[in-house]
């Protein structure tokens, strides 16, 4: 069976170097295991905020590691030193703006700042590259979305459209528990419309 694999890129010069710890990769796994229910693997790294670094590792992770799906945290603002967009656009191969712009629209429901965000997503190869916010709380909403008191999606998450992408990118087939975010695809690309 073809296992989910995912790279999670951890983008801080202060975390990497020690100042602190790190709060995105454990936000990103504890989160991946709540929401998934397919099995997966993965592969983290904690890495300064270096042009160059980035692209070598999101580039490794594809090229080397053949993740599905990398979602880096971190480095999305306009600061100079914030360069994850710019290192996810020098290696991709193609862009996807929905999920940039999505992103965008979900966190504007809690910040005003959210239009300072850079935050792209990209195809290489056969991987899916997501940049997500920093903070563990706006991962979730980015990943979620905006849900009201009961639960009800107002806003649909981004992840929602994930398990269809890497499908499309002919990856394995994702299964997500639907309390957390229900994935969305055609009829037609369904598994219990598939012929076994």
């Amino acid at each position: 069976m073809n296992t989910l694999r995912i790279g999670l890129v951890s983008v801080s010069d202060r975390a990497s170097s020690g100042v602190y710890q790190d709060k995105g990769i454990p936000a990103l796994e504890s989160w991946l295991e709540g929401a998934l229910t397919t099995p997966f693997k993965i592969q983290t790294r904690l890495i300064p905020d270096e042009q160059l670094t980035i692209e070598q590792t999101l580039c490794e992770l594809v090229d080397e590691m053949a993740c599905h799906l990398v979602l880096t945290t971190g480095g999305t603002g306009p600061a100079r030193r914030d360069v994850t967009p710019d290192a996810t656009l020098a290696i991709a191969d193609r862009l996807m703006p929905g999920f940039g712009e999505q992103m965008r629209q979900i966190s504007l429901h809690y910040v005003p700042t959210a239009i300072l965000s850079r935050q792209v997503g990209a195809i290489r190869k056969q991987a899916l590259i997501l940049n997500l916010p920093g903070q563990p709380k706006s991962i979730q909403e980015t990943l979620e979305g905006v849900k009201d008191e009961n639960g009800n999606v107002l806003v649909h998450g981004i992840f929602a459209s994930v398990p269809y992408c890497i499908q499309l990118l002919e990856g394995p087939y994702v299964e997500t528990n639907p309390a957390v975010v229900a994935a969305f695809r055609p009829k037609s690309a369904r598994r219990e419309n598939t012929p076994s």
